[in-house]
């Protein structure tokens, strides 16, 4: 499981856009009209955008707080400390829980029952590989300080208790959050916006044009603001 993975961090972002780009392949519905009736879309795109914001309000909430610097070195797994701080005080890995509620969010969202039952689990089945191949690394260079975070604090299952102290003691950095999150939000709401107007022709009556306006107007402003915040960041005009 280490060396897998090991593997998949290595290329973990291009696993991430393909899972993006698998939502879009046909598949069977996982809310069916047949047997929810004309409103069937309700559950899909309700239990979906709840899924989905709520991984995203972990992530947000994580790098706000206490970020993590655990983004690799030449490839392999690396850490240049032990962050047990914030939600990290509440569970080991609350990024990748933030990236899991996000991806299964929308892959309710996309009523699609083969990202569902297929991808879903290959993801978590890998992202459990990521895992274990970090808290080796993490283990080995850290000793008996990392040894007893985990005994201490979940893997997966965050830890509710002592969450509004954790928020009310820190100060929430929303400049962070902005320069280290515009990249997933831009390609996150503009999937949002993609999978509600062509999955779901009913939040638009049908009205082919109304739907083309609605592409019109999201995804350039979308745009536009991820330029804009790559501007600042670039220039330096916004910092942490």
């Amino acid at each position: 499981m280490i060396s897998i993975g090991n593997f998949f961090f290595r290329y973990r972002n291009f696993l991430f856009l393909f899972l993006y780009l698998a939502l879009f392949i046909p598949s069977a519905p996982l809310f069916s009209p047949s047997y929810l009736g004309p409103y069937y879309y309700v559950w899909p795109v309700t239990l979906g955008l709840i899924i989905t914001i709520s991984g995203q309000l972990i992530r947000g909430g994580t790098i706000g707080l206490a970020y993590i610097i655990r983004g690799g070195k030449e490839g392999k797994v690396y850490a240049e400390e032990l962050v047990t701080g914030g939600i990290f005080n509440h569970c080991r890995n609350p990024l990748y829980v933030g990236n899991i509620l996000m991806l299964c969010g929308v892959g309710v969202l996309s009523n699609s029952l083969l990202y569902v039952a297929v991808f879903i689990p290959f993801f978590l089945f890998v992202y459990q590989a990521i895992v274990l191949a970090e808290e080796k690394f993490l283990r080995n260079k850290f000793g008996d300080q990392y040894n007893r975070y985990a005994k201490s604090v979940n893997r997966w299952v965050p830890r509710l208790q002592g969450i509004s102290t954790t928020f009310k003691s820190m100060h929430f950095k929303w400049r962070r959050w902005i320069l280290k999150e515009y990249n997933t939000q831009y390609i996150w709401l503009s999937g949002i916006t993609l999978i509600l107007l062509f999955k779901y022709p009913e939040l638009t009556n049908y009205d082919t044009q109304l739907r083309n306006l609605l592409l019109a107007i999201i995804l350039p402003f979308l745009l536009v603001m991820y330029l804009f915040v790559r501007y600042l960041k670039k220039s330096g005009k916004m910092r942490e």
